[in-house]
C-alpha cells in the first residue's frame, strides 16, 4: 500500500481536528504534523519533507498561496476552505482537490483515492513536477506568477538564486538552488548540460559539435547557445 506523510495547515484548531479525525479512515494517508500559521508550516515542511499538505486558503492575514511560494518544495496539494472563490487559481497550482468546509467525508475519500493513485502512477517518474503542471513562485517582496513548467526554456544559477528564461523571452530571478530544480523538474524533460545550466529538451533545436571545444546547445528564443560540458554532453546523445 502506498502512504503519503502529509500535514494539515489551517488557522482553526478545530478544523484541524475534525479534519484528522476524517483521516483516521484512511490509512493511506500518515500525518506528520499540523500548523496554525504559514511560519509554523515552513517549520513543519522543512522536518518532515511531506508529500502532502491539506491546505487552509485563509490564514490570518496570510493565504496558503503564500506558503506554497515561500517553501519552493514539490507537495501534492488538497485545499480545504470555506471559500470557492479561489478554486481556478488554486487549479493553476495543480492542487489535487478542491474541498469545501465542512468536509464531506466522501468527498475527502475521492480526494485521497485521487492523490493516492496518482502517486502510485508516478513512483518511477523521477521530478517533482509534471511537464504539464502550473507552478507558483513568489519572485520577490511585491511580486508573484505561475509559471508553467513546459514553458520553461532553461534555469541558471545566481547564487543561492536561479534565473530562469522562458518561451515567451522573459526571465525570472527565485529563490531555489539548480540543484532543487534539478530534483523537481521531470527528468524526461529537463537536462543538466552544464554545472551553470538545466535546459528543456523540448526547446532544444540543435547542438553543435566543435573539436577540441565543449559543444553548443542551441535553444528556441535563445539568442546565444549554452556550452555543454564534457560531464553531460551524454546526456543530450540523442541530438548529436
Amino acid at each position: 500500500m502506498t502512504i503519503l506523510k502529509a500535514i494539515i495547515v489551517d488557522d482553526e484548531r478545530l478544523a484541524r481536528v475534525n479534519l484528522m479525525k476524517l483521516l483516521e479512515s484512511h490509512p493511506g494517508i500518515e500525518i506528520a504534523g499540523e500548523a496554525g500559521s504559514c511560519k509554523a508550516a515552513v517549520d513543519l515542511i522543512s522536518i518532515h519533507n511531506p508529500q502532502l499538505i491539506f491546505l487552509d486558503i485563509q490564514l490570518c492575514g496570510e493565504t496558503g498561496f503564500d506558503l506554497l511560494a515561500v517553501t519552493g518544495r514539490s507537495m501534492k496539494i488538497i485545499f480545504v476552505t470555506a471559500y470557492d472563490e479561489y478554486a481556478i487559481r488554486a487549479f493553476d497550482v495543480n492542487a489535487v482537490d478542491y474541498l469545501l468546509k465542512p468536509v464531506s467525508p466522501d468527498r475527502l475519500g475521492e480526494s485521497i483515492e485521487r492523490v493516492l493513485n496518482k502517486s502510485t502512477d508516478q513512483n518511477c517518474t523521477a521530478g517533482g513536477y509534471d511537464y504539464s503542471d502550473s507552478i507558483y513562485l513568489k519572485l520577490n517582496n511585491y511580486s508573484s506568477r505561475f509559471i508553467k513548467i513546459s514553458a520553461i526554456t532553461f534555469i541558471e544559477p545566481v547564487g543561492n538564486y536561479s534565473r530562469i528564461f522562458t518561451s515567451d523571452g522573459k526571465h525570472f530571478m527565485v529563490l531555489k538552488t539548480l540543484k532543487q530544480w534539478e530534483v523537481d523538474l521531470p527528468a524526461a524533460n529537463f537536462k543538466r548540460i552544464h554545472r551553470s545550466s538545466i535546459i528543456n529538451i523540448e526547446h532544444l533545436e540543435k547542438v553543435e559539435k566543435r573539436p577540441d571545444k565543449p559543444h553548443q546547445a542551441f535553444l528556441k528564443n535563445i539568442p546565444e547557445p549554452l556550452e555543454v560540458s564534457r560531464r553531460y554532453a551524454r546526456r543530450l546523445k540523442a541530438f548529436n
